[in-house]
């Protein structure tokens, strides 16, 4: 019956995240935005002590529940393994735990923790599971989502039906596609080799919640009685955890997967209550929870771990789409501006903020219908304006973002929000080098930041220029991206470290 509930699970998480990152309408995030909030990482980083609570309290219950049933790297493994093993029944083996990979699991995870509490996005951002599976679905199958998309709406069109639309498919940063392809590849190889192996040799959610279980109250015990030595278990289990030999299993490594369960066919194995204050379990568990890490040193070692986290964990709250070229410029592509300080979305706040919480996820990449956002060299998102502008009306980035990296806000909020301010380039306007006269900056400006003087005041022939407020302007980025200057406008949008109402 667990079982059957986790493949449910597990298969509604996986549709619901990928979904998430696919879509590009905002209808799906108004569905099942919730998704993405309730995994481990963006719950931690948004601070929501429920979530957290219950994360716990379902592993203290049922071990590593959350990995093989709520996690999307998890299930993906899972679905690349059992693909790249089509037909081949008891594929996996029991792997005896080495000090190597135990140290270095738990170095990682202690690594991380150091990430989180001293807010090194970069390291965060490279091996958080849920992140991880958001890039690798945006970055490589984003494009043939939408290329499948675009076919149907040449279809559509022809046969007299508008049910799609067609979407532009463009590269928004190489980087971020690199690091996905390379995350793809790694995680694959993992799974089509040992199953569940990243997870119990990389990943740090898997190995926080490797410490949790380790006090779960329910565990899957061998009865050495019932037990005939079939190795059933062992080779069906997908995180290599059961040792037939001496009958025992690694809980550290255990994700609840209920595999060994369904094939024992003595039923040797079942779900029994476990005291995880004493030696031996409540139903004559007969393995010593001290042989778990296999020596002395990895024990101290997720002792050590498991209090770096708890620190981490309580000095964490304190830690301080039009275009227009007007036939004045070749139709060559914008390039994006060259900007001090990044532009970063309303709700944000501050630079410090976004890039403490941002994970890189790219959710608010795959939600920005103003093809505004775009992942920067670090692969958190940053705001360009090429091919949009972020228009007054749109909140999207803020709903979606499962960590609070950009808090939600409202329309009111964000129209009265300073991400940046405008700056003119003499050097490229139109007004100037080309002779004629050009006030889309000014005309299209929602703020009204923007106005045409002449350049001498003394002279009522000589070129409008554009005055900017930068008391009003709020760095939407309309005058940018509608600017008929190619490649580079001129006029662009400079980032503000610390957002400000005007």
């Amino acid at each position: 019956m667990l079982k059957k509930i986790r493949i449910i699970t597990a298969a509604f998480f996986i549709a619901a995240l990928t979904l998430l990152f696919l879509d590009y309408t905002g209808i799906v995030h108004s569905y099942l935005g919730w998704s993405a909030k309730v995994q481990f990482v963006p719950a931690l980083l948004s601070i929501n002590i429920f979530l957290i609570a219950v994360l716990i309290v379902i592993t203290l219950l049922l071990g590593r529940f959350y990995c093989s049933a709520a996690c999307p790297l998890g299930i993906f493994q899972d679905a690349v393994s059992r693909i790249t093993n089509i037909g081949k029944k008891n594929r996996f083996g029991y792997r005896a735990p080495r000090k190597a990979f135990v140290g270095l699991r738990f170095a990682l995870l202690g690594i991380f923790v150091f990430a989180v509490i001293g807010h090194i996005s970069i390291i965060m951002i490279f091996i958080e599971p849920y992140s991880a599976y958001g890039r690798m679905v945006s970055q490589i199958f984003g494009p043939v989502y939408q290329w499948g998309n675009n076919v149907l709406a040449h279809f559509a069109e022809r046969a007299g039906s508008y049910a799609f639309y067609s979407v532009d498919i463009w590269l928004k940063s190489a980087g971020a596609l690199i690091v996905a392809a390379l995350t793809f590849v790694v995680v694959g190889i993992f799974a089509w080799k040992s199953g569940r192996g990243y997870c119990n040799t990389i990943c740090p959610v898997g190995a926080c919640l490797a410490i949790i279980t380790k006090f779960s109250f329910v565990k899957p015990p061998i009865n050495k009685e019932k037990c005939i030595g079939c190795g059933l278990c062992a080779k069906n289990c997908k995180a290599g955890c059961i040792d037939p030999v001496k009958k025992e299993v690694d809980y550290l490594r255990c994700v609840s997967c209920c595999n060994c369960i369904e094939k024992c066919p003595k039923k040797a194995i079942t779900f029994a209550l476990h005291n995880p204050f004493g030696a031996k379990s409540v139903k004559n568990m007969k393995n010593d929870s001290d042989k778990l890490t296999n020596d002395g040193a990895a024990r101290r070692g997720v002792i050590s771990t498991a209090a770096i986290l708890a620190l981490g964990f309580i000095t964490r709250p304190f830690a301080a789409i039009y275009q227009f070229d007007g036939g004045l410029a070749p139709l060559e592509n914008k390039k994006a501006s060259n900007r001090k300080t990044p532009v970063i979305p309303a709700g944000s706040g501050s630079m410090r903020h976004f890039s403490r919480h941002c994970t890189a996820c790219q959710l608010c990449v795959s939600a920005c219908t103003n093809q505004v956002l775009r992942p920067s060299k670090n692969l958190q998102p940053h705001m360009s304006f090429e091919r949009g502008y972020c228009r007054p009306e749109c909140v999207k980035c803020s709903q979606v973002c499962p960590t609070k990296a950009i808090r939600p806000i409202t329309i009111a909020e964000k129209s009265a929000t300073q991400i940046g301010y405008a700056v003119w380039r003499m050097d490229l306007c139109v007004n100037i080098t080309g002779s004629v006269s050009c006030d889309l900056c000014s005309y299209k400006c929602p703020s009204g930041a923007i106005t045409l003087i002449h350049q001498s005041s003394a002279d009522l022939s000589s070129p409008k220029i554009p005055m900017i407020d930068t008391n009003r302007c709020t760095g939407c980025g309309a005058c940018e991206n509608l600017c008929p200057v190619r490649p580079q406008s001129a006029i662009y949008v400079e980032g503000v470290d610390t957002h400000r109402t005007v």
